[in-house]
C-alpha cells in the first residue's frame, strides 16, 4: 500500500432524493468528489440487507446485496419502472433515513419492476443465479422469510426446511418459484449496478475499501442453509454467542448475539466457507478490512441467554490457520486488520505474523505521550491512521465530549485548544503521519459534531441514518482536502 488517503462514507450516506444512498449518480458524484480532493481510496461500510436496528453488520446474508441502494433512474432507464413510479418514490431530502416507509416503498417499486422484466432480462437473471450457488439459497430463503410473514428461520413451522432437508427445501423451492425468482433478480441488478460504479471509480483512481464483518446473524440464509459451519444444537439455537467484554464503549460490554463459527469443523474443511465469502467480497471491493480480527486470535463466547456481555469468557480463534489460507488464496487482495478493543501480546504477533497493517485511531490517542494511537509512536508505516471509524464520534464531537484530561493534553499536542483548530489539527496530524494510509469520516473535513454520527456502539436504535445534504461536498471543500493531502505526500 503506497502513501495515500481516503475518506470514510457509507453508501446509505450519500444524498439523494430516494430516502437513501444510491449506487447511481451522487455515487458517481462522490467518486469525482474524491478525485477533485486528491484522494485514493473510499471506504464504507458493509453493503448487505439489512437486520436488527437497520445495522450493516446484522445482515441476513454475507454475500447478498442491499436492496435499498439500488438505483431507481437506472431501472427506469431499462424500461422497468416509469417517471410516476420515481415521482412518488422521492422523498424530501434530510439527514436522517426513515428505513421502515423505505422498505415499504421499495418494495413495491422493485416489485412492479420485476413484473415488466422481458423474456431477454429475466433470461439474464436466471444466468446470474446459476453463476453464484448462495444466490439459490439467498432468494428461496428470502420467499419463505416473506412467506411465513417475516419469522426468523428457526421459527418456520416446517421442521424439515428448519433443518434445510434436501427434500422440503425443493418441495419449497417450486411453491415460491415466482417469489423466489423475484429475490434473485433484485440481486442481479445490485450487481449489475455495482459493478457499474466500482469500474468508474477505479478509472477515477478510487479504489473502495470494504468491511467484513467477522459474525454473521443467526437468522440468515449462510446459517439456515449452512449450519455445519456455525456451533448450533439440533435445533439450530446456539448455547453461546457473540460480543465483546466491558470496554471503552460500554460498561456492560457488547451482546451482539451472533452464532459462533465451529473453527474446528471450519478447518477440517480448509475454511471453504470462508474461501467462498471473500471470494465473494473480492468482486466488490478492493480492499477488505476484516473487522474485529482480535476475534481470530480469541473471541468472546457468551453463554445464549445473557442478559449482558459480561458473563462471557475467552476461547481460541483460528489464527493463522484462517489467515493464511485467505492471504494465500488472495494475494492480490488488500486486507486492513481492525485491531482495536482489548488488545494482548498475542492479538499483535498474529497481526504482524500476517502481515496485515493494523489500525490507528486518533480519537483514541490523547491518555499521554506513550499512547501507541500517537503519531510519534508508530513503529512503522505499515499501518492505516483514522481520525474515527463509523463507531467512533466525528472529529468535532469527539473534542467536545472528550474529558477535561484528554482536551488538555490533545491541546498540548495539537498546539490548540479552540475546537475548530483542534478539528483540522487532527487531520493534519493524520495526514503527515507516516501511516501508509490515511482516513477520515467525510463528517469531520465538514467540522459536523455528534448530530453527524453513524453509529452508537452498543445503543440498539437511532444509528445507521446519518445523510449527507446535497450541495454539502463542494469544489471549495475538495480544494481544501486536496491541498492537505498534497501537502503532506498522499495524493
Amino acid at each position: 500500500m503506497k502513501r495515500s488517503s481516503g475518506i470514510l462514507l457509507p453508501i446509505f450516506s450519500l444524498p439523494g432524493k430516494y430516502g437513501i444512498g444510491s449506487l447511481g449518480t451522487e455515487a458517481r458524484a462522490f467518486a469525482d468528489f474524491l478525485h477533485d480532493a486528491g484522494q485514493s481510496w473510499w471506504q464504507i461500510l458493509p453493503v448487505g440487507p439489512t437486520g436488527a436496528g437497520d445495522s450493516p453488520y446484522t445482515s441476513e446474508s454475507t454475500f447478498a446485496g442491499n436492496p435499498l441502494f439500488l438505483d431507481l433512474e437506472a431501472l427506469a432507464a431499462e424500461g422497468l419502472l416509469d417517471r410516476a413510479d420515481l415521482d412518488a418514490a422521492q422523498v424530501p431530502n434530510t439527514a436522517s433515513i426513515d428505513y421502515g416507509a423505505l422498505v415499504q416503498n421499495r418494495e413495491r417499486l422493485l416489485r412492479k419492476a420485476f413484473s415488466r422484466m422481458d423474456g431477454q432480462k429475466a433470461q439474464a437473471a436466471r444466468d446470474f443465479t446459476e453463476r453464484n450457488p448462495w444466490l439459490k439459497e439467498y432468494a428461496l430463503y428470502r420467499a419463505i422469510k416473506s412467506h411465513f410473514k417475516g419469522n426468523a428461520w428457526f421459527d418456520w413451522p416446517d421442521e424439515g426446511l428448519r433443518r434445510h432437508d434436501p427434500a422440503a427445501v425443493e418441495h419449497w423451492r417450486t411453491e415460491l418459484a415466482e417469489d423466489t425468482a423475484y429475490h434473485a433478480a433484485v440481486q442481479y441488478w445490485f450487481f449489475a449496478q455495482w459493478a457499474e460504479l466500482k469500474e468508474y471509480a477505479n478509472q477515477l483512481g478510487i479504489r473502495i475499501i470494504g468491511d467484513l464483518p467477522i459474525y454473521v446473524s443467526l437468522d440468515s440464509a449462510d446459517v439456515w442453509s449452512e449450519r455445519k459451519e456455525f456451533l448450533l444444537d439440533g435445533q439450530g439455537r446456539p448455547s453461546k454467542v457473540a460480543g465483546v467484554p466491558p470496554d471503552y464503549f460500554s460498561a456492560d460490554g457488547q451482546l451482539w448475539g451472533n452464532p459462533l463459527y465451529d473453527w474446528a469443523a471450519m478447518k477440517r474443511d480448509g475454511f471453504g466457507w470462508w474461501i467462498r465469502r471473500v471470494e465473494g467480497a473480492s468482486r466488490l471491493f478492493d480492499a477488505i478490512r476484516i473487522d474485529h480480527f482480535r476475534g481470530l486470535e480469541s473471541y468472546w463466547a457468551i453463554p445464549a441467554g445473557a442478559e449482558t456481555a459480561k458473563t462471557g469468557q475467552w476461547e481460541k480463534g483460528p489464527g493463522m490457520d484462517l489467515l493464511g489460507v485467505l492471504t494465500s488464496w488472495f494475494p492480490q487482495i488488500t486486507y486492513i486488520a481492525e485491531d482495536l478493543g482489548l488488545l494482548t501480546d498475542a492479538v499483535h504477533d498474529l497481526r504482524e505474523t500476517s502481515g496485515l497493517p493494523g489500525m490507528k485511531v486518533l480519537e483514541f490517542a490523547f491518555s499521554g505521550p506513550d499512547n501507541a494511537y500517537l503519531p510519534h509512536n508508530y513503529t512503522q508505516p505499515h499501518c492505516v491512521c483514522y481520525t474515527g471509524t463509523h463507531d467512533n464520534d466525528t472529529a468535532a464531537g469527539w473534542y467536545a465530549n472528550a474529558s477535561a484530561e484528554e482536551r488538555a493534553y490533545a491541546a498540548r499536542y495539537l498546539g490548540t485548544e479552540d475546537p475548530e483548530s483542534v478539528r483540522q489539527a487532527l487531520l493534519r496530524c493524520g495526514q503527515g503521519s507516516v501511516a501508509e494510509l490515511f482516513v477520515a469520516q467525510l463528517q469531520d473535513y465538514l467540522g459536523l459534531g455528534s448530530e453527524a454520527r453513524i453509529n452508537v456502539p452498543g445503543v440498539a436504535d437511532g444509528n445507521w441514518r446519518w445523510r449527507l445534504l446535497p450541495g454539502q461536498t463542494t469544489a471549495a471543500l475538495a480544494k481544501e482536502i486536496r491541498e492537505l493531502t498534497h501537502a503532506f505526500g498522499r495524493c
